[in-house]
């Protein structure tokens, strides 16, 4: 079950590079915005650019609002990546750093960017955006799999973190739907060659607030198959 396969795979990351691409077969039993057919990075020595195909509309297909955050749905594209969560400025070596793009109706995790452009950066959770984030391990959640639980102000968070109890950053960069095309661009120090996957996921807020609050409920599609992470970031030419 791929869902469990996520999960038992997450410590485990490619040391040879099987390709530089992550090609996928298309499964009509997926929803098509979320079926992967294949993912890519690339980077010009500053930025990286992490792109994931599909077989249907990229980010046409979103969370429908429950009027609360507790219990509240994230619809997420995800790369996991082998680079150490420093590069993001989490805690040196404390779980799998992935960039994620993200909607969520129910709550805002952007205060410092007003993505749907109405003057009130409190309200667009609704719009899709970005995050760093740190994945770790959990057997109460759906997946196997959390955004790591953590204390602002305790433990070690980056500079634009919206100092939510989770490791997670609202760096602000945009992403980019265009057809069947999920494209964002980050700034990564050091990022060729490093291995990554690409995951088109579900996630939940804990319906009580309680620890783990933020699960992987469920995996639509994984590129590799089992997060082994065959891609790796590649030099522009």
């Amino acid at each position: 079950m791929k869902i469990r396969l996520l999960a038992s795979a997450f410590a485990a990351v490619a040391t040879t590079a099987s390709a530089h691409d992550v090609k996928s077969p298309v499964d009509p039993a997926k929803p098509a915005p979320f079926d992967i057919t294949a993912a890519s990075a690339s980077t010009d020595g500053r930025l990286v650019t992490f792109a994931m195909e599909l077989a249907g509309e990229a980010g046409s297909i979103k969370p429908e609002a429950t009027g609360r955050l507790h219990g509240a749905k994230v619809a997420a594209y995800v790369w996991p990546t082998a680079l150490d969560p420093a590069t993001a400025g989490f805690a040196e070596k404390s779980g799998i750093l992935a960039l994620a793009i993200t909607a969520h109706p129910d709550f805002d995790d952007t205060p410092l960017f007003d993505e749907n452009g109405n003057g009130d950066p409190s309200d667009d959770g609704e719009s899709w955006h970005s995050h760093w984030v740190v994945l770790g391990k959990d057997a109460g959640c759906g997946a196997g799999l959390k955004v790591l639980d953590v204390s602002p102000g305790v433990d070690i968070l980056p500079a634009t973190a919206p100092m939510l109890p989770v490791a997670l950053d609202s760096p602000g960069m945009s992403p980019q739907f265009s057809g069947t095309t999920a494209r964002i661009t980050v700034p990564v120090k050091g990022g060729e060659q490093a291995a990554f996957d690409a995951v088109t996921a579900e996630l939940q807020v804990n319906g009580e607030g309680k620890t783990p609050l933020l699960c992987v409920t469920g995996v639509h599609d994984v590129a590799s198959g089992d997060l082994s992470m065959p891609g790796r970031i590649t030099k522009e030419k």
